[in-house]
Formats: C-alpha cells, sequence, structure tokens
C-alpha cells in the first residue's frame, strides 16, 4: 500500500496525497459527478471508470475483471434467479389467497400487503420480492378501488427494511460482508443482520402502517406495457378433470376461490352447449367451460380449481432436445389464411403443431365452442408452439406477434421447489456447511434443472445493469483502498469522530451513507463509503463491525428519492408518484432508522 508523507491538518499535521492517490481520488470524484449528474446510464458511467483508471494507471490490468468474478456479483445474480422462481410457482398467491378476498380497505390493505413484501424480501432479494408482490397490489387496489398510490410505496419501503434482515435481502449487505472479509478476514454471515435488521424492520412496519396517509390519493399510475397486454380479456375452454375434489359445485363457488374476475361464457356437457349458465348451476366432472378474463385472472382461476386447459396438456413436438415449449400472443393479419376458418378446419396442432389456448376478440362476445368458432382479423391468439418452430410458423400464417411478455397460461408451475430449495441453502449457510456463493449458485442452478425456471427466464431474471455497475465499481473503489486513500480519508475524518460518544459516531457514519445513496446508488454507495468506514474505525481503535453495520443499513435505507433504489424506482410509474412525494413519507421514516438504528448496532456490535 503506497504511504503518504505528512502535509497539512487544521491541527499542523497531516498527510501529503501521492500521485496515485490524487489519480484514484479524482477517478472517483468523476465518477461520482457522473452518477449525480445522471445524464448517463450508472453502468455506462461505471464501465467508463473502470477504462479510465486502467488508463491511468490505478487499477492493475489483472485485477479489470475482478468485479465480474466476485463472490458478491455471483450472489447478487443467483439472489435474482431464485426471486424469479419464486415468483412463476405462484406459491405467494397461493398462500395469501384467502387473505385477500378480506381486504376491503387501505387501513387493511397496506400492512398486510406491506407485511407480506417485507417478509419475502427477507429470503429473496427485496427488489425481487417487491416484482413478486406488485401485481397483486395492483390486483387488490382494482378490485377495491384503492388508489395504487396509497398502497406501492409502503410496500417498497417495506421491502426495502426486510432486505436488511439477512445478507442476500440486499446488495449492500452482499457487499459489506465483503469489505468485512477485506478488513478481519471472516465476512458477515447470513444471519448476522438479522437482530438490527429485525428491529428496524418491526418499528418500519408499525410505521408504515398508519404512515401511509401521508402518501396523496390522487396520483393517477401509468400502465405499463406490459400491463395494457394484460387488460385483453381471452376466452379459453376449461376441461373438469374425472377425478375432481370439489364436485359438487356451483359456478358461483367456483368462480369464488379465485380473487379476480372471471366469467363463465359457456357450459359445454355431453356435447350440448349451455350459453350464459346461471350462477346456481351445478359443474360436474367431464364437463367443459368457456372462460373468459385476462391472462392473469384465468391462470389463477384455472390453477385454483384444479381444472386442466384443454389444448394445453397435448404435448408440443420439439425440433431438439435443447428446445423449449414458448407461448406467444399474435394478431391474426389481414392476409391470414385464418380468417374466416374455424380451429376445427384449420388443424393448427396437427399441420403446425400449435396449440390454441385461447382467443381475444374485441367488439363481439364468443360464447361457442373455441374450435368451431371462426377467426377473425384483428383477433389476438395465444399459441403454445416449440420455442424454435414458432418464428416460421407464424410468418407462414401471417400472424403477427405482440410485445415481448410473461405468458403464463398452460404453463406447469413448481410451487414449492423454490421454497424447498432457497431453504435448504440458507441452511447449510446458515450452519457454515456451504458458502454463501456456492450455496446459492448451487440452488439457482438446481431449480433451473428441475423446472422451477426456464433457462431463458433465468437469463431474463438477471440485472444486467446492476451486475455490471456493481462488477466494473468493485475494481474502482479497490483503487482508493490499493492507493491509500482510504487510509487518508479516514485520518482526516478521525479527528471529527475521536472524543464523541460511540452511539453518535455510528449515528453519523449511517446518516453520511443515508445521504450518499440518493445520488450514488445504494451498491456504489457501499462500495465507495464501507472501505473508509473500515479503516476509520481501526485508526479510532474500535472495531469495525459497529461502523460497517451503519453503512449497510444507511445504503439499504435510501426512501428519500426514486432514484437510488430499484424498488423505489419501480413503484414510480405504477403509483403515479412525483419527486416530492418520497420525502412526505421517507424522511420521519428515515428519521426513525437513525433513532433507532445506532442504539441497536451497539447493543448488538459493541465497539
Amino acid at each position: 500500500m503506497a504511504q503518504a508523507a505528512p502535509f497539512w491538518t487544521a491541527s499542523g499535521l497531516g498527510y501529503r496525497v501521492t500521485l496515485q492517490q490524487g489519480l484514484a481520488f479524482g477517478l472517483v470524484g468523476l465518477t461520482v459527478a457522473a452518477f449525480i449528474w445522471g445524464r448517463f446510464r450508472y453502468d455506462l458511467v461505471a464501465l467508463a471508470a473502470l477504462v479510465a483508471g486502467l488508463a491511468i494507471g490505478v487499477i492493475p490490468a489483472e485485477d479489470a475483471f475482478a468485479g465480474f468474478a466476485n463472490d458478491v456479483t455471483v450472489i447478487i445474480a443467483c439472489a435474482l434467479i431464485v426471486s424469479a422462481a419464486f415468483a412463476r410457482s405462484g406459491i405467494v398467491e397461493m398462500a395469501l389467497k384467502r387473505v385477500l378476498p378480506h381486504l376491503k380497505t387501505e387501513r387493511s390493505q397496506v400492512p398486510v400487503l406491506t407485511t407480506a413484501v417485507t417478509l419475502l424480501s427477507m429470503v429473496t432479494k427485496n427488489v425481487g420480492a417487491l416484482a413478486i408482490m406488485m401485481p397483486v397490489a395492483l390486483q387488490v387496489a382494482r378490485r377495491t378501488g384503492t388508489p395504487q398510490s396509497r398502497l406501492l410505496m409502503p410496500m417498497a419501503f417495506g421491502a426495502m427494511a426486510g432486505g436488511m434482515v439477512t445478507l442476500v435481502g440486499t446488495s449492500p449487505n452482499i457487499l459489506v460482508a465483503e469489505v468485512r472479509q477485506d478488513i478481519v478476514g471472516q465476512p458477515f454471515q447470513m444471519f448476522d443482520y438479522a437482530p438490527v435488521g429485525l428491529a428496524l424492520t418491526a418499528a418500519a412496519l408499525v410505521f408504515l402502517a398508519f404512515g401511509y396517509r401521508l402518501l396523496p390519493r390522487d396520483r393517477t399510475g401509468t400502465l405499463g406495457l406490459s400491463a395494457a397486454l394484460s387488460a385483453n380479456a381471452y376466452l379459453t375452454e376449461a376441461r373438469v378433470p374425472d377425478d375432481w375434489t370439489l364436485e359438487p359445485t356451483t359456478i358461483t363457488a367456483l368462480a369464488a376461490l379465485a380473487p379476480d374476475d372471471i366469467r363463465v361464457m359457456a357450459l359445454i356437457r355431453e356435447g350440448k352447449r349451455r350459453a350464459r349458465p346461471r350462477g346456481n348451476t351445478i359443474v360436474r366432472a367431464g364437463d367443459t367451460l368457456l372462460l373468459k378474463g385476462d391472462q392473469e385472472a384465468l391462470e389463477g382461476f384455472i390453477d385454483a380449481t384444479k381444472l386442466s386447459l384443454v389444448r394445453g396438456d397435448r404435448p408440443v413436438l420439439l425440433e431438439q432436445a435443447k428446445d423449449e415449449v414458448h407461448l406467444v400472443e399474435a394478431v391474426v393479419g389481414a392476409d391470414s389464411p385464418l380468417t374466416g376458418q374455424s380451429v376445427r378446419q384449420l388443424d393448427l396442432y396437427g399441420q403446425h403443431g400449435l396449440n390454441l389456448l385461447g382467443v381475444s376478440r374485441s367488439g363481439y362476445e364468443l360464447t361457442q365452442h373455441l374450435r368451431t368458432a371462426k377467426l377473425q382479423a384483428g383477433d389476438v391468439l395465444l399459441l403454445q408452439g416449440s420455442e424454435a418452430a414458432l418464428p416460421k410458423v407464424l410468418t407462414a400464417l401471417q400472424l403477427l406477434p405482440l410485445a415481448e411478455r410473461e405468458v403464463r397460461l398452460g404453463g406447469k408451475r413448481r410451487k414449492y421447489l423454490p421454497a424447498v430449495v432457497l431453504a435448504a441453502a440458507m441452511v447449510m449457510v446458515g450452519f457454515g456447511i456451504l458458502p454463501v456463493a456456492i450455496a446459492f449458485f448451487g440452488a439457482a442452478v438446481v431449480i433451473v434443472a428441475l423446472g422451477g425456471l426456464k433457462m431463458r427466464d433465468a437469463y431474463a431474471a438477471l440485472d444486467g445493469p446492476l451486475l455490471v455497475l456493481i462488477a466494473a465499481l468493485i475494481p474502482v473503489s479497490d483503487a482508493i483502498q490499493q492507493t491509500g486513500g482510504a487510509d487518508l480519508i479516514a485520518g482526516a475524518l478521525k479527528g471529527l469522530f475521536e472524543g464523541i460518544p460511540p452511539v453518535v459516531a455510528v449515528a453519523g457514519m449511517m446518516a453520511v451513507s443515508m445521504a450518499v445513496t440518493p445520488f450514488l446508488n445504494n451498491a456504489a454507495t457501499v462500495l465507495v463509503v464501507a472501505p473508509i468506514a473500515g479503516v476509520l474505525a481501526q485508526q479510532l481503535g474500535h472495531r469495525p463491525d459497529p461502523f460497517l453495520m451503519a453503512v449497510a443499513v444507511g445504503a439499504a435505507c435510501d426512501f428519500l428519492t426514486p432514484i437510488g433504489h430499484q424498488c423505489n424506482t419501480m413503484v414510480m410509474g405504477p403509483g403515479g408518484y412525483k419527486f416530492s412525494d418520497y420525502p412526505k413519507l421517507g424522511a420521519p421514516l428515515s428519521l426513525l432508522v437513525l433513532v433507532i438504528g445506532p442504539p441497536m448496532i451497539l447493543l448488538f456490535w459493541p465497539m
């Protein structure tokens, strides 16, 4: 490590900045300025900083790509895959299905939904937990008329709070554990964050259960492309299996099993069709129901009622073993050979290997059997087929695919697989059987190998900008340490922190981390601030743990802006929030964390 010669401080003795230190400070300073400016993407700024560091010699060539091989990057990537598998499994919706119908007002919706996403973020990455719960919250808001703006921000804050409890809940915890490894030779373990995190999370949940009233009610959320497409009402057929366990059940009772609105357009029994059957009609084994609803509602209904799609069980022929079954939405073009033809006449499965799972048509309600309905130009078809064969089939039939989005109707779910695999990984980490990176890498591979998530969906779950940001900034932040810059800054801060009560010192470090996060992104904040905090603790003669915990908590708690944390960014559009809405709820919550956090840290991690 480069040594600094005595130079100047307010007391007359300090440190001279070497050329390498000056270059490292300049590099970090320009990187921070670019982040604050916001003109360019975070990941692009980080990559440019990495290239610049190599060019000026503060980052050795052999360390250029160390961040991409770092355990931190692997853990975050695998946590994202596991979170995506949770979302795909439907286990969260199943756990909440008995509770959701009773959430009539925002007074019950806010605490229940916020608690659910908070608990989920303790075992999966907080961004993934919020992504899982947001559609549930939007459905509840739609059903009850509750403004989305009253639900989404408390959920985002709850996800951030819950992420503080475990190592994998949020990126700052993983990064701080890595810094501790460099300082004392031992990282924080999976549940080391739990004592402080649980206390702060409990306080946050109590506050959010009442504090949501500070949020405006008149915000109108923007409708994303995926949400706009999901509003399409599809018509599909589902058969009541012969071994059905719910018999006898009326149509009204059947519809009540799922939280979303589903319309039964017809009931087909022994070849006879009864259009728009009454609610007291008994549904029996062997019946076929013609159902109408959006894709998510249909999927939830079929899953809850244990029905089977009429065409979903026909096997799709795959051209190669590595090929996958894919679902696509496509519009019937004006010159398509499907126009004016019925599914029976077309023989889509026999001729093209396609299963027609649903039809969406505007302006006219279909009540006839799907295989006899004549298709029209403008109809939206939900097709299941071989991923490799679909492009040429769509071209041949002159079908125009809609924008890419996740379509799950007719797909198989592995409800318990992600939960079981994740629990096994966390137990092995908790008992020290496996390192965190190996355990979560193994969990991600096992989930994909056993069908909990397709490889395509696993790649889609990876947050490329976040992973690149972290991997590129790790060598940049290391440059401050390797040149002795962290020692220099810590020496300058030593005079400010010396002699003050420990709780004030910890609160000060937490406040610095909390103040910097909105401008740098929470991962970048930890990479810059945590090494300095660790060195400062050593120079003051204290253990580094309370200072590192303070940095982790401060970086995880960006409740003031929509840009410092992904959770805040995710809810900004759907909630219709303005920049000024975040401090209304976030400022008192940040103050609460600053008051409770330092004493709790010192209680469990004394100086």
